[in-house]
């Protein structure tokens, strides 16, 4: 049925599946340090992380993928022969794909920690610091947990969004599931076949991801009236 492309689209979902999970890393990072700079009592943080998510969420996700991969690889051109470079550098599709996705939904990411650090009940932390906790193991032992069960729902709606968006690095020449869906039906002239099967693999990656944050959704909530209903 998919005269012998089969290899060639589970090599692709593999790249897509190795660009979503880093992806998500840098975003989740990048999330977590925006969300705290939003809930910081300087004036600039705050600034700064505003400024990012606003701009972030008000351009399209192709045009940045574009203004990353060749923008990024003139900036790095010109500014090479000044440090002694000649050589032409080219930039690694998969890393200007992974660090642009990862900087979309780091903005996403950023309101999602933002609005589940306010839902974490004040005198948690004020326990711990009445315990002799300093601020930071308050933070790590105390807010985080907590905050993660209620950042749960907004990570898991972004990372589904996160993995189909994934789709654009084949902009990029990058080999992922879409380039071999393209090249195969390219090659057959069968393209509603191939399309068909690239919708079906993405449809498997979320109904798996949906599985996996429901088990985890559960097992965070041990302990609390919610897991106890």
């Amino acid at each position: 049925m998919l005269h012998g492309f089969l290899p060639s689209l589970l090599e692709g979902s593999a790249v897509t599946l190795a660009v979503a999970l880093s992806s998500l890393a840098i975003a989740a990072l990048l999330g977590l340090i925006g969300a705290l700079a939003k809930l910081s009592r300087s004036r600039v943080a705050r600034g700064v992380a505003a400024t990012y998510t606003t701009l972030i969420r008000g351009v399209p996700d192709l045009v940045l993928m574009l203004l990353v991969f060749y923008g990024g690889q003139l900036a790095i051109n010109a500014a090479a022969p000044m440090l002694g470079h000649e050589d032409y550098i080219d930039i690694d599709p998969f890393f200007a794909g992974v660090l642009t996705i990862g900087f979309i939904f780091g903005a996403y990411l950023t309101e999602a920690f933002r609005g589940a650090f306010l839902a974490v009940p004040p005198g948690q932390r004020e326990a711990g610091l009445a315990y002799g906790m300093s601020p930071r193991q308050v933070l790590w032992r105390i807010t985080l947990p907590q905050m993660l069960r209620h950042a749960l729902p907004g990570i898991s709606n972004n990372w589904l969004v996160l993995i189909k968006s994934t789709a654009i690095v084949s902009v990029i020449g990058l080999s992922d599931l879409m380039t071999r869906g393209k090249q195969a039906a390219g090659t057959t002239r069968e393209p509603f076949t191939f399309f068909l099967a690239v919708a079906v693999i993405y449809l498997v990656f979320t109904s798996v991801s949906e599985l996996v944050f429901a088990w985890a959704q559960k097992r965070l909530a041990i302990g609390t009236k919610a897991g106890r209903l």
